[in-house]
């Protein structure tokens, strides 16, 4: 048994390794039991060890094991609150990445149905996927747009994506494009550079998130550098366990990302601050802050790792600088009320609730919600998992609802696709209600 998180490490692949870390994990998370209410693998998991009269964790099969690692979404959130964390307690406990190892170890080992397989290259290939639908848009959101039509009943059936879950509509014009065009205009002078990781939400679908961005940003003196070459961060495919080819993806990312941050340094003025790579969408903010320097490793790794911000917490940063200013001037839109839904991605990376904070500064008064959507990357897009997905956005959709706010934001797009299922309210990213609170307007194609 071999207690590893180090994809580097000889014993990671090694499934009967594996088997043996999970028993010695689950033995310990049945005696603590803390974060039984985050998902379905841990009720899953208790029930299994307690059919046993003396809850003997190695009493699971293979089988019992595997499900419990196919409904775990890794939300992260068991990390978040777990005591026995890496550094902080012998136990060194890991459970979301204890699940990512045992995803890739049975993405070598375990034969997957085809359907399973079709579902996970057409979740996955996100490029291949947005420059397709980009090019037909009209057809392809006239397609989608509705569930359950006879049209996603078929996609469901021969991919395996849930005909009833919400998809954003693709973009006709790409934000590579629109920024290509783009004439910048800086509200005041230039105090900082950002070097954009727009993310495939925003590069094939909601574009107006990076309009909103790059608008707001400039409004504040941060000029905004979007280098060619960049690629999906490569989430989908760590996620159902292809290492080779999320680390593919991700060394063309470090490449592109570290030029341009070392660029953007040496073009910079005396005393101006380190450019940084800032990313609208928290689960490849995540990646880029953790999952490169640990599935790739190396300098340039931890040089984009450590430039790497959510959008929201650069401009908190900012504000927060000595010599640098935030402009909280707000002569545009400002809601009375905001119900904001803090994503689970964004919370494992434990900086605080900065869009929550950017949004206070217009005075309108916030509720969060940190409940989970269900979605955390393309789990909840599946098929197979929408009910469970469902089952945990329950919580979600009451807390919306009871708090009844003017609207509703939210960092991460596919979890807004859950609010909009679940509660029929569409969800604006905090940086577009801070947009049209600037009195910016909204960009129209």
């Amino acid at each position: 048994m071999t207690t590893t998180y180090d994809p580097f490490d000889a014993a990671y692949f090694v499934e009967s390794d594996l088997r043996e870390e999970m028993t010695r994990v689950f033995d310990l998370c049945h005696g603590c039991r803390l974060c039984f209410k985050f998902c379905g693998s841990f009720p899953t998991m208790v029930a299994f060890i307690d059919e046993h009269e003396d809850q003997d964790a190695a009493r699971l099969t293979s089988d019992q094991q595997d499900q419990v690692v196919d409904e775990c979404f890794n939300c992260k959130l068991c990390y978040v609150n777990c005591p026995y964390t890496p550094n902080l307690h012998e136990w060194n406990l890991d459970f979301p990445r204890l699940m990512l190892r045992a995803e890739q170890v049975l993405h070598r080992e375990r034969k997957q149905p085809l359907r399973h397989k079709l579902a996970d290259k057409a979740l996955a290939n996100t490029d291949l996927v947005g420059r397709v639908n980009t090019a037909m848009a009209p057809v392809v959101n006239k397609a989608i747009s509705t569930p359950d039509s006879r049209v996603r009943r078929l996609i469901e059936k021969t991919v395996g994506i849930s005909s009833q879950r919400v998809l954003p509509p693709y973009a006709r014009q790409r934000f590579s494009t629109w920024f290509k065009k783009h004439a910048p205009r800086l509200g005041r002078d230039r105090q900082a550079t950002a070097v954009l990781f727009p993310t495939c939400i925003v590069e094939y679908q909601d574009t107006a998130v990076g309009h909103d961005m790059v608008k707001v940003y400039e409004r504040n003196g941060i000029s905004c550098d979007l280098p060619p070459g960049e690629v999906c961060c490569g989430a989908p495919y760590l996620h159902h366990g292809d290492v080779e080819t999320f680390r593919e993806h991700a060394r063309k990312n470090i490449k592109v990302i570290s030029e341009a941050l070392h660029s953007a340094d040496s073009a910079a003025g005396s005393g101006d601050p380190d450019a940084v790579v800032v990313v609208p969408q928290p689960t490849c903010a995540y990646v880029l802050k953790y999952d490169y320097a640990d599935y790739v490793g190396g300098d340039d790794a931890e040089f984009v790792a450590s430039r790497t911000r959510d959008a929201a917490e650069y401009l908190v940063e900012i504000r927060k600088t000595d010599g640098l200013e935030l402009d909280e001037e707000f002569p545009g839109e400002v809601p009375t009320s905001i119900t904001y839904h803090a994503p689970c991605h964004l919370r494992a990376q434990n900086m605080g609730l900065k869009s929550r904070d950017l949004m206070k500064l217009t005075g309108a008064k916030i509720k969060v919600v940190a409940e989970c959507s269900g979605i955390d990357g393309t789990w909840g897009l599946k098929e197979r998992n929408f009910d469970m997905a469902r089952g945990v956005a329950k919580k979600m959709a009451k807390a919306i609802d009871s708090a009844d706010s003017e609207i509703v934001a939210g960092d991460c797009n596919l979890a807004n696709g859950g609010i909009v299922l679940e509660t029929g309210r569409t969800p604006l990213h905090p940086l577009q209600v801070l947009a049209r609170a600037y009195g910016i307007p909204e960009e129209r194609s």
